[in-house]
């Protein structure tokens, strides 16, 4: 038997370290050809490092969350034969008592995840004697209530469960019919005395004195690095305004009417688009990159839009490219691509750099005012605000409108008040008269 050891790949485009943000195998485990072995991540790309071997893991070259640089050990593995690092090497497994302490690093992450069986497997056999016990909660099969349904239990055990600070909601039932029961009552407070209750249904008033320490990793720490820098490096302005979107709105509920079955259904988002690509002809500077440390602003004559999109691991902005060449069904259509590569973990290194300006919207979350942070090294961020009926006063009289906020941001270095205001004034113009965004 041999010892092959892999080493950190040269993923290309000049990166010389990754971070390791999580492992897919553990020590003891075979692996085969092409087995994915550790997901590690570039400045915003995950990529997947597979096995070019057959064999068991012997050490972990790494614990999660380490950046660890191209050619540094990350994995070794017991193969037949020889192996790359010669059979004399094999019992330099001894020190592999180390990468498993490591291996345990990535537990405080993982239990942060819903799907975690193998961390909780090594920790049950010492309980599994008391899973007959544990089996009256488990077949209460009504302890799971929808929102708002009432459960079923005696004036009593009410009064007792009130008397407790119990909400009843959350206690599971193994009486008839769902029933709640005394003894579920008292087997429900030892439990939550035990710190085993859940999350959303605990003891109203008991104290609690638990906490969880969950390390920063990943795109998390990615985001953390960028939005620190964009805030360190650029002297933010947010200008809000007001937009009556009232005709807008109306011609995309138009449009998807005609052409929703045959095509991508449209959101507000290719609209505002088409307004900013059309408004930044007149306001260059605003679609622009900024090196600070060359003292170069760089405009572009393209407009590679990001956009903001959140994802399970966290916010990320892939870009639609040269937005000033799609009508708005291809926009959409790109948009919807882009968001769902994004949200996937598939979106490509490509698809997440090179934005020139970029649009960020929380949707019906918007609230009525944001300050959007500027994704650097750019010098705008254009920010959406939720959709509202309000009464306006329209020649003289009070009419219903639908009103939106746009909260957007600029670097003061390069883009000055004015021109920020003139900008967004000319977006305001194209979004109220929406036939102004189809006339060249």
């Amino acid at each position: 038997m041999g010892v092959h050891v892999i080493k950190m790949p040269d993923i290309g485009e000049g990166i010389a370290e990754v971070e390791l943000v999580a492992w897919r195998v553990q020590p003891g485990e075979t692996v085969t050809e092409d087995q994915i072995l550790a997901d590690v991540m570039t400045d915003k790309a995950t990529v997947e490092i597979p096995s070019p071997v057959v064999g068991k893991v012997l050490a972990l070259g790494g614990a999660v969350g380490q950046v660890m640089a191209v050619g540094s050990e990350l994995i070794r593995i017991e193969v037949e034969g020889e192996g790359n690092a010669g059979a004399v090497r094999a019992p330099a497994d001894a020190p592999a008592a180390a990468p498993p302490a490591s291996a345990k690093a990535p537990a405080p992450t993982v239990a942060s995840v819903p799907a975690t069986p193998s961390v909780a497997v090594p920790t049950q056999p010492a309980s599994m004697p008391a899973a007959p016990q544990a089996a009256p909660p488990a077949v209460a099969v009504h302890s799971t209530r929808q929102p708002g349904e009432r459960p079923i239990a005696s004036p009593a055990v009410r009064r007792r469960a009130w008397e407790l600070g119990v909400e009843l909601q959350y206690v599971p039932a193994s009486g008839p019919a769902g029933r709640t029961t005394h003894a579920d009552l008292d087997a429900y407070i030892a439990h939550g005395a035990a710190g085993q209750s859940s999350a959303t249904g605990t003891v109203r008033y008991a104290q609690r004195h638990d906490q969880e320490a969950i390390p920063v990793i990943g795109l998390r720490r990615k985001i953390a690095q960028k939005m620190q820098e964009a805030k360190r490096r650029i002297p933010h302005f947010t200008y809000v305004e007001e937009i009556d979107v009232t005709e807008l709105e109306a011609l995309r509920t138009r449009l998807n009417a005609r052409w929703g079955t045959e095509r991508t259904r449209l959101t507000v988002l290719p609209l505002l688009i088409r307004a900013v690509v059309l408004a930044v002809h007149d306001f260059p500077q605003i679609n622009a990159r900024f090196d600070d440390d060359a003292g170069v602003v760089t405009r572009y004559g393209a407009v590679h839009a990001g956009i903001a999109t959140q994802t399970e691991a966290g916010l990320m902005v892939p870009v639609l490219r040269h937005a000033e060449s799609l009508d708005l069904w291809a926009s959409a259509a790109e948009i919807a691509r882009l968001a769902e590569a994004a949200r996937t973990g598939k979106a490509t290194r490509d698809e997440l750099t090179g934005s020139t300006i970029t649009i960020t919207s929380l949707g019906a979350l918007g609230g009525i005012v944001s300050t959007p942070v500027i994704n650097h090294p750019e010098v705008a961020i254009v920010g959406v605000n939720r959709m509202v009926e309000r009464p306006m006063m329209r020649g003289g009289a009070v009419v219903p409108r639908l009103m939106m906020n746009l909260s957007s941001s600029f670097d003061h270095r390069v883009v000055d008040g004015l021109h920020a205001a003139e900008f967004i004034q000319v977006l305001r113009g194209l979004l109220e008269c929406p036939a102004m965004l189809f006339v060249e």
